[in-house]
């Protein structure tokens, strides 16, 4: 990694550890949308052990574990985790979820076709540069066993703030102290190389609205 982008890399990950510090359970208690989606598609697929990347405080961590799946919560903020792991403890959630500390530009710490379905919500589209996504993205297959199920959700070039606050490049910007990469539709296309692309879905998510794609994949039997 470039000496400039370890510069960002470390400054986001100490803006979301005060972010998570500053307002515990940030986004509350209901899952997302997209993981309410995200638990049938598992479900349809016969998932039993799920990942999730960039679980934060847990809301949807918890959600897939209320549903009956095993999963696996990793996030950069020892915080949020920490926060993901007290409400699992007070929900007696504790045997379904497992917390561990990870970057997503590491290579994940799970064997090989080791999970049925990975979610990842807004994670994708952090300040990653093009080429950390792709390798991000073969490490989700890795994981992934045959007929596995990728549901992913990153804002796009349509967004409001697309082209606003601070440019990093690599159609990263940087606004309100979160940067965030913008996806071209030919991303979201070159990431399902090899992979079913089962749905592309645009919609919208809180108050300026932010726009974005829920992209569901699938690796072939």
């Amino acid at each position: 990694m470039a000496e400039s982008e370890q510069d960002l890399a470390d400054a986001q990950r100490r803006h979301w550890q005060d972010t998570y510090s500053a307002h515990p359970g940030m986004y509350g208690e209901q899952p997302s949308a997209p993981a309410l989606h995200a638990a049938r598609v598992f479900r349809a697929a016969g998932a039993r052990d799920v990942l999730e990347l960039g679980a934060g405080h847990g809301r949807d961590a918890l959600h897939f574990a209320r549903e009956g799946f095993s999963v696996h919560a990793t996030d950069f903020s020892g915080t949020g985790l920490a926060q993901l792991e007290q409400t699992a403890h007070a929900q007696d959630l504790d045997e379904r979820v497992a917390t561990v500390l990870h970057d997503v530009r590491e290579p994940l710490p799970l064997p090989d076709a080791s999970v049925d379905g990975v979610f990842a919500h807004m994670l994708l589209c952090m300040a990653l540069s093009t080429k950390e996504i792709h390798a991000a993205v073969c490490e989700i297959r890795r994981v992934l066993r045959p007929g596995g199920v990728f549901v992913y959700t990153v804002r796009h070039t349509g967004d409001a703030h697309y082209g606003a606050g601070t440019a990093h490049g690599d159609d990263v910007w940087e606004h309100g102290g979160f940067a965030v990469h913008f996806f071209p539709r030919d991303l979201v296309d070159a990431l399902a190389e090899g992979w079913a692309l089962d749905e592309v879905h645009a919609f919208e998510e809180g108050d300026l609205p932010r726009r974005l794609w829920r992209v569901t994949q699938s690796l072939p039997r």
